[in-house]
């Protein structure tokens, strides 16, 4: 269950409360969250002591980002398999709490490979815990090692397109330190600009659902001391008419094995423009990202969001109204389309960015070669 003595961040601990991390207490390990649901208001950690509260805290997007749930779902089976309780079942849990998201199934199944293999050879409950435990750990630190590579690979990328810095970015949900193991993925990139000096602007799409742009983005460029400015979905359309984006920069969720991009509802309209106002709109996304067994957009499952984040605003201090804890903002009884992803088809893509490298154009010969150089991805 979840720790009612949650801590927040007014106790003078250092900026850079890591996103996730494992901890051994005297009464058994836990995995620590910093729920991102509470940001940027509070920095509040949720304590997970058992899958099943870590599968909700995933639903309800207290952890989100690809990177970070493949390593939550590893963690998860660790967990689970410390705890004595069912790693399988634990597992097969977690692989479905979220369905567009192929990084969380990458995790789980690392985790859990690791300890039917132990289990296999030893018969040591212990034992395979430690080894899923383990391959959770290996994957936390190659996320990190492949968010570097990402910034490296994305800051070269930039400079090729767009000589002579100042660059003006435009980015979409949230893909920095809190998805991911270490700075990010496509806000790595825009941190590594901002450190060499060559980050004029940094746009911050509010994103939905939940405005993971203004709640996260914000924060964590706030943090950076990036020169940012926020600004509503459905406003983007008058920057790139006014000239005001440079390049476009936004992470995935899935990317399928024709190079066609799953990513935060509002990125498919982004890469539209764009394409019309001949911006260059760039995927960053580690190669666990890619899902060699999808072969293309229209095989990937989008998530369905509840209609009452459409209907209803939250307000912390206000009085809890409508069915989803909120205040309604349209009439009762209304129905809301409310996808959390939408689908770019690869022609839209200008580059798709990795830690092995970029590839562009983005073709499926090009996604397959670019699996075929890694170790982290099996074809």
């Amino acid at each position: 269950m979840a720790d009612p003595n949650t801590r927040t961040g007014d106790d003078n601990r250092p900026t850079g409360i890591p996103a996730i991390r494992w901890e051994e207490l005297p009464e058994g390990p836990v995995l620590v969250l910093l729920d991102q649901t509470r940001l940027p208001a509070e920095e509040v950690e949720l304590v997970c002591t058992d899958a099943s509260v870590l599968v909700e805290a995933i639903r309800s997007l207290a952890v989100r980002g690809a990177p970070l749930l493949g390593i939550a779902g590893a963690y998860g089976v660790a967990l689970a398999a410390a705890r004595g309780f069912d790693a399988e079942e634990a597992a097969a849990a977690l692989a479905g709490a979220r369905p567009t998201a192929v990084n969380l199934s990458v995790g789980v199944t690392r985790a859990l490979d690791a300890h039917r293999a132990a289990l296999g050879q030893s018969g040591d409950e212990r034992r395979a815990a430690q080894a899923a435990l383990a391959a959770a750990r290996r994957l936390h630190q190659e996320d990190a090692e492949a968010s570097a590579g990402m910034a490296r690979h994305g800051l070269a990328l930039l400079d090729e397109l767009l000589p002579g810095g100042g660059h003006r970015i435009l980015t979409h949900c949230n893909t920095g330190a809190l998805v991911s193991g270490g700075e990010g993925t496509a806000f790595a990139v825009a941190l590594a600009a901002h450190r060499a000096g060559r980050l004029r602007r940094l746009w911050v799409d509010e994103t939905r659902p939940l405005l993971q742009g203004a709640r996260l983005t914000a924060y964590e460029a706030a943090r950076g001391g990036m020169a940012y400015t926020l600004l509503t979905d459905n406003a983007a359309g008058s920057l790139f008419a006014a000239g005001e984006v440079d390049a476009v920069l936004i992470g995935a969720d899935r990317i399928a094995a024709d190079g066609s991009v799953a990513n935060k509802i509002g990125s498919y309209p982004l890469a539209v423009l764009a394409r019309y106002h001949h911006v260059p709109f760039v995927v960053v996304a580690p190669v666990t990202t890619i899902d060699l067994q999808t072969p293309d957009g229209a095989s990937i499952e989008v998530e369905q969001r509840p209609g009452y984040e459409v209907t209803e605003a939250v307000t912390p201090q206000a009085p809890v109204v409508g069915a989803g804890g909120g205040i309604p903002v349209a009439p009762l009884g209304t129905q809301a389309y409310n996808p959390a992803f939408d689908v770019t088809p690869p022609e839209l893509v200008t580059a798709v960015v990795t830690e092995e490298g970029a590839v562009s154009p983005v073709t499926a010969e090009a996604i397959a070669g670019l699996c075929a150089r890694s170790r982290r991805v099996t074809i």
